[in-house]
């Protein structure tokens, strides 16, 4: 199985390539240069495996939530890259990848996943070690959290802990046991989940390839005087 899968719903920027389980990556921290730095690493990703686009079974990216511009590029990227290539798309959830990294690192039961969204909001969403989601993914302020009673063990993954982790912590209690509130959302762990897509045959045409927000965009236009 070969993937080629995108990352840039946060000020990381990464691409990775799935070949046969191994994953190759280029992961940089790149606050809005993901324009400028994501087609480069998928061609080094494909130039070093001695690749096309159309030798592989699918394109992933990350489909949020997260930043605006980031995932209107990583699904534009992903889409163009699998209509040139006649390939479907694997739309994963960022906040799952992310999840599973911590999950698979520290042995927890539960993750306990925070991306900050800004207004003083967290993207949330709690995974089982099965993978599966409780509840579902929310935009929320983070003193509104619940945490479902049967959630233990846990790790706490991805910046929003580091930026309300005191606000977290309070919530979650002991019930978290390990935490990684440094850690990004990466490229290859798209991948890794994109493999499963591929695998259960929960691909998408390019064009049904669509970024997930979580809540509207505001844009305000200043008026001429």
């Amino acid at each position: 199985m070969k993937i080629l899968a995108i990352e840039t719903a946060t000020e990381a920027c990464s691409a990775a390539l799935f070949l046969e389980g191994e994953v190759r990556e280029r992961f940089e921290v790149a606050p809005r240069r993901h324009a400028e730095w994501i087609l480069p690493m998928m061609d080094q990703l494909l130039r070093e495996a001695g690749l096309s686009l159309r030798d592989l079974d699918a394109v992933a990216f990350g489909r949020g939530p997260g930043a605006f511009t980031g995932l209107r590029i990583a699904a534009g990227v992903a889409q163009g890259a699998a209509l040139g290539a006649g390939l479907a798309v694997a739309p994963v959830s960022t906040l799952a990848a992310l999840g599973r990294e911590g999950l698979d690192e520290t042995g927890a039961d539960y993750a306990l996943v925070a991306l900050d969204a800004r207004m003083h909001e967290v993207y949330w969403a709690v995974y089982r070690r099965d993978g599966r989601l409780l509840g579902e993914e929310q935009v929320i302020p983070p003193d509104r959290i619940r945490l479902p009673d049967e959630v233990a063990n846990a790790v706490a993954v991805g910046p929003g802990w580091k930026v309300y982790g005191e606000i977290l912590r309070e919530k979650a209690g002991a019930r978290v046991r390990f935490s990684l509130p440094q850690r990004l959302p990466r490229a290859a762990w798209v991948a890794r989940l994109a493999a499963r897509m591929v695998a259960s045959g929960g691909l998408v045409p390019p064009e049904a390839a669509q970024p997930v927000y979580l809540r509207d965009q505001v844009v305000t236009v200043k008026e001429n005087p």
